[in-house]
């Protein structure tokens, strides 16, 4: 794809997405986070036209109706937020343990893979990637 191409792919995601959830504030702000985190992280060769067209009608279908599309891209933010936020309540710890560090990394590595498996099933690209930021 053409960097031209790139861009108005970016755009079209993210007006769509903006419209499916509907411009609510804490999840425009993490639906902008993550697709631009995809998007730079992503080379070129990764996107494909097809499967992109297949998110936007994902996105329009959870626009159109409360049905299950939007309850997956209502869930999907909620979690990307609170892991953004490092859960609901932070640490009162000063210094974690070695354990609390490793299960706070490892914590959506199956919320993940499932992200995986619906793209694969579905033919869409949701972006999958933990940032891995325990403390």
């Amino acid at each position: 794809m053409s960097q031209q191409q790139i861009v108005c792919a970016y755009r079209h995601l993210f007006r769509q997405g903006l419209r499916a959830i509907q411009y609510s504030k804490p999840a425009r702000f993490t639906l902008r986070d993550r697709i631009r985190l995809a998007f730079r992280k992503g080379s070129a060769a990764d996107f494909d036209a097809q499967k992109i067209q297949n998110t936007l009608e994902f996105l329009q279908y959870a626009t159109k109706e409360n049905g299950l599309e939007h309850k997956i891209v209502k869930n999907l933010l909620f979690v990307w937020w609170s892991q953004e936020n490092g859960g609901k309540s932070k640490s009162t710890q000063k210094s974690p343990t070695h354990e609390l560090m490793r299960m706070k990394t490892t914590a959506f590595d199956a919320f993940n893979y499932n992200i995986d498996m619906l793209n694969e099933s579905m033919g869409i690209c949701i972006p999958v990637m933990t940032v891995r930021d325990p403390i």
